[in-house]
């Protein structure tokens, strides 16, 4: 988990703070008065009340910045894909549709907003041309969002009148060619650097933690979605079960997969998806791309990455189960599809297979078979797990009609191996043979 709001005031005030400094060069100031200069008139600043202050990022912590600067009285303009008109007008900030539109329109510009693919070097060399003659840049979000040797550039020719940094591309920031710009004001991360944000932090990750173990909520999770306290205990068997499907799945699937479309049908329909087709996706996908490459937070974007489509949709109830969960697998050679539901007494159970009906709880190995239905297939089964000293913990069969497909779904007392596997597939009724785990 982290803790997105115990430090975002005093992050927002460190951005504020350090907008003053770079504006009446406070550091420089000091250091020439401790030398014993007085060059009083080197150190010619400007106002802050009536000047535009440009946000990009205008979220939790941007947000806090707008409205200390509007009590400065600043204009506020903001650049933020995910703020709404309503919530703009709610702050007092003026939208704008991009950076581009921004930067000529502000004398300071601040940055709050995460570094991921799409907003690195989101101040590029020809953005930072961008800005307005004579602006002074603030960054205490992310290193790496601002081309830092194109702002030393611009404040070399006289192009930007000053910065102020609190992160940097490369930390520890022990050389950086802001270090020998005029008028720049940098500091090593302080942004959360107060003992008010430590304390809030603590205790919200503690109570965070504490809501987690006493009640199933999770919050602010970074692989796992979030889920109220109210909803944990109902959604923990759909979680379950959703990742008991996703892994049937993604076990059994040999080729790559295009697309999966996820059925809730009835009550399960009503809950918060999100979790459930989190859980769902990454079990699938784990078989394909290792444990360790796939979490509930990243499932959804890992798979879309591999060109995988995913679909929701809810139905109302219909069949012998009031609520369940079916996933549809569609690869380059085929569709499958796997169905559970969880039963009254809060255990899942697989209940279709392929198309095939069958009821089967999930063990912790499992033996999955495709057969072609002829007399004797059991026996022929049970004496070659016999032989080959597996001993059955559950066993539940299905077949589409007489004469068809026939489908068999062991609970075994621990993982097959190759060997063991290519044994049972070379009985002769058998087309498919898969150990699972869960």
């Amino acid at each position: 988990m982290n803790t997105p709001f115990g430090n975002s005031i005093t992050t927002a005030e460190h951005a504020i703070a350090m907008m003053f400094a770079v504006a009446r060069q406070i550091p420089e100031a000091d250091a020439s008065t401790r030398a014993g200069k007085w060059e009083k008139s080197k150190f010619m600043g400007v106002e802050i009340t009536r000047k535009t202050l440009g946000i990009i990022g205008c979220g939790n912590i941007g947000s806090i910045v707008a409205s200390r600067a509007l009590g400065l009285q600043m204009k506020v303009v903001a650049y933020d894909p995910f703020l709404s008109h309503e919530r703009a007008e709610k702050l007092g900030v003026t939208k704008v549709e991009t950076v581009e539109e921004l930067l000529p329109l502000a004398d300071f510009v601040t940055l709050h907003l995460p570094k991921t693919e799409k907003t690195a070097n989101l101040l590029s060399a020809d953005r930072v041309k961008l800005m307005k003659p004579g602006a002074r840049l603030v960054n205490c979000a992310r290193g790496g969002l601002v081309d830092e040797v194109a702002v030393a550039e611009a404040l070399h020719s006289g192009a930007l009148a000053g910065a102020a940094f609190d992160v940097f591309d490369v930390e520890p920031a022990t050389d950086n060619p802001l270090f020998t710009a005029p008028n720049v004001v940098c500091t090593p991360h302080l942004g959360a650097a107060t003992s008010e944000a430590q304390e809030n932090v603590a205790l919200q990750v503690a109570e965070q933690m504490s809501d987690y173990l006493m009640k199933g909520a999770i919050s602010n999770a970074i692989n796992a979605p979030s889920v109220t306290a109210e909803e944990a205990p109902i959604l923990k068997p759909w979680i379950t079960l959703a990742e008991m499907i996703g892994g049937f799945a993604g076990q059994v699937t040999e080729n790559a997969i295009k697309e999966i479309e996820i059925e809730y049908v009835g009550r399960v329909g009503e809950l918060n998806l999100t979790p459930l087709t989190s859980a769902l996706t990454a079990a699938l996908m784990k078989p394909l791309v290792g444990e360790g490459g796939v979490n509930m937070v990243s499932a959804p974007i890992v798979a879309r990455e591999r060109g995988v489509k995913i679909a929701e949709t809810r139905k109302d109830a219909q069949g012998a189960y009031g609520s369940y969960i079916r996933l549809i697998v569609t690869t380059e050679t085929q569709t499958r599809s796997v169905a559970g539901t969880v039963f009254s007494d809060g255990k899942p159970r697989f209940i279709q297979i392929k198309g095939i009906g069958l009821e089967a709880s999930p063990q912790p190995f499992m033996l999955y078979t495709t057969n072609d239905v002829a007399p004797g297939y059991i026996g022929a089964l049970g004496m070659k797990l016999g032989a080959l000293g597996v001993n059955i913990a559950t066993f539940a069969l299905g077949r589409a009609e007489k004469g068809g497909e026939a489908i068999a779904l062991l609970g075994v007392d621990a993982q097959l191996g190759a060997d063991t596997l290519a044994e049972i597939g070379a009985l002769p009724q058998v087309t498919q043979a898969k150990a699972l785990s869960f």
